[in-house]
Parts: structure tokens; C-alpha cells; sequence
């Protein structure tokens, strides 16, 4: 089935080419945006704007699947172009957005101030007046066309994912994991979850899947990266692995080097699994796409699991 014209996928430029994406949906004119990437992405989020014939005065909606940075760290900045437009957050991710102070300080610590800098840019807060609270199954109209929000907790807990009835596709943040084109085969889209620090809950994602697939979705739009197909087969592939990287969690669990146990066992999940899949890319190109990806899995499920022993 082809894509919805409708739903416009623009690239953030965030580490590499088609990485990060964010989305822009037009209805009568009038048009949402879907994440936003870092500040560095507000030109490229301007310009689809401009590229679809609209002005940003035509922005009502910003809708934020969760306030990890690669998804929301360009939100307060891009606010300041939209004047008519409101920023929607789950509950739990909405006072991180009005005073960013703490989710700045927490990444300054992780990655310092200069890589902050430069993946990231400034990281500006949104006036409380202009934030919607998503509460769950909120209804959002833009100009008729209903989206709606599901609270989808298992990569983080401030996370929600929309629904657009129109296309009969979810805009999916990080809850239907990662599945980058270049890994894409004869069998469709290659996927792997995202268990990236430190919310990270297998069950909770699982029942996340499980109910955005009670919806019958043709096409799911994945931040990491684009349109994804055949959803239900790429769903399948999700939850089997994330109880195989339970497994792996439980196996490396206790060990004094358990954080290289945990990368080199994921390394081997994936490449086995791309092996199969038939991707075209060698062993070792699939482990070069996927070893930021293979870095975070690990140390979510080193999250979970010491969060497992509190």
C-alpha cells in the first residue's frame, strides 16, 4: 500500500541520514507536526513546512511522543516559529518541556557540554500556556481530522503514540522500535526494539504493541526511521525480541564485566537475525548501522535490571 501524500517524513539530520525522523500531516490546510528532533532540525522542519505550501502560522498542533532529546530537544525552539500552534505531552514528560533544566543536566552529565552542543544545539523551554496535557485517548482535531493519543509505556513512561484514523496508521516515537532502510530485504523492513535507558519495561512495551495492533494499522511511522509495512509480521518480530533480550539480560545478569556480556549477546541477536532476514549489508556493516542502537539497548536493559533488585 503506498503512503499516505498527506504525511510528509522529514529528516532531522540528527547523526546521520535517515535516523531521526519527524512527521508534518496536512489536513485543509491547516498542519500538525510529530516530533521535532534537536534545535539544529528547525530549518529542516520550516522548510517541509514551506515545501508543502504552508506557512507556519498553518501549525496547530506540535505532538510529542516523549521528551527523549532526538525526539523533543528542538521542541522550545521550534515553538518560537508557530505562532498558533500548542505542544502536546504526556503528563509525566510535559514539566520537563515547560523547565528543560533537569533533562539538560542529566544529558550535560551523560555527554558533556560540547557533544551537547553539537548534536543537540539549545534546548529551550515551551511557555506553560502553550503545552496540552495528553491525558489518555485524548482527541486531537486538526481541522477534522481526529488523532488520537495513546499513553504507551515500556521505552519510557512519559511516551505516547498517535493514531490517525485517516491513513489507518500510529506515529509510533520508539515504542515499535528501530528499523533503518538500509537493512531493508526482499522480506520487508528489518526492526529491532529500543530499550535505551533508563524506563525501559519489557511487559509494558509488549502490551504497548499488542494494543496499537488491536487497531488493524496498515503502516506504522517510526521516528528511527520512516514508514514501516507489513505490520503485523514486524510486530511479531518485536516481541520475540524482546523476550530474547530479557533472556540476555537475565543470562549477563551478575557478571563483573555484565555490560560487554550484554553488548557482545545483542551484537549476536541482531546480526543472527539480520543474517536471516536476508539484508544485503555484510556482518559487519549491519553491526556498524546498529552499534549506537546495540550501546543503548545495553545499558537500558542494565537499567531495568538493577531497577528489578530495588
Amino acid at each position: 500500500m503506498t503512503a499516505d501524500p498527506s504525511i510528509h517524513t522529514i529528516d532531522t539530520g540528527f547523526q546521520r541520514a535517515d535516523f531521526d525522523a519527524a512527521y508534518l500531516v496536512v489536513e485543509n490546510g491547516r498542519a500538525a507536526f510529530i516530533d521535532c528532533g534537536t534545535s539544529l532540525a528547525v530549518p529542516a522542519m520550516l522548510q517541509a513546512l514551506a515545501d508543502a505550501g504552508l506557512q507556519p502560522q498553518a501549525v496547530d498542533w506540535l505532538l510529542l511522543t516523549h521528551v527523549h532529546l532526538d525526539h523533543a530537544g528542538g521542541a522550545g525552539t521550534l515553538m518560537q516559529h508557530l505562532p498558533n500552534a500548542r505542544a502536546v505531552l504526556h503528563p509525566r514528560g510535559a514539566p520537563h518541556m515547560i523547565d528543560p533544566a533537569r533533562l539538560i543536566a542529566g544529558a550535560t552529565a551523560v555527554y558533556g557540554e560540547e557533544e551537547i552542543a553539537r548534536s543537540y544545539g539549545r534546548i529551550e523551554p515551551i511557555p506553560a500556556e502553550r503545552v496540552v496535557v495528553a491525558e489518555e485517548g485524548q482527541r486531537i482535531d486538526l481541522a477534522g481530522r481526529e488523532l488520537v493519543l495513546m499513553h504507551t509505556p515500556g521505552h519510557a513512561q512519559h511516551h505516547y503514540c498517535v493514531w490517525d484514523a485517516r491513513s489507518r496508521s500510529w506515529f509510533t516515537g520508539d515504542t515499535f522500535g528501530l528499523s533503518y532502510r538500509e537493512l531493508d530485504s526482499a522480506q520487508g523492513a528489518f526492526i529491532i526494539p529500543t530499550s535505551s535507558p533508563v524506563q525501559f519495561d519489557p511487559e509494558p512495551l509488549k502490551d504497548s504493541i499488542r494494543r496499537m495492533l488491536a487497531y488493524q494499522p496498515v503502516a506504522m511511522y517510526l521516528t528511527h526511521y520512516g514508514r514501516v509495512d507489513a505490520v503485523e509480521a514486524r510486530a511479531e518480530d518485536l516481541l520475540e525480541q524482546i523476550d530474547a533480550m530479557v533472556a540476555i539480560g537475565r543470562q549477563c545478569d551478575g557478571r563483573p564485566d555484565r555490560h560487554r556480556h550484554l553488548r557482545a549477546a545483542l551484537r549476536a541477536l541482531y546480526l543472527e537475525r539480520a543474517l536471516a532476514h536476508g539484508c544485503a549489508l555484510d556482518q559487519d556493516a549491519v553491526a556498524s548501522v546498529l552499534a549506537m542502537d546495540i550501546e543503548l539497548n545495553a545499558q537500558g536493559l542494565a537499567c531495568w535490571l538493577d531497577r528489578g533488585r530495588r
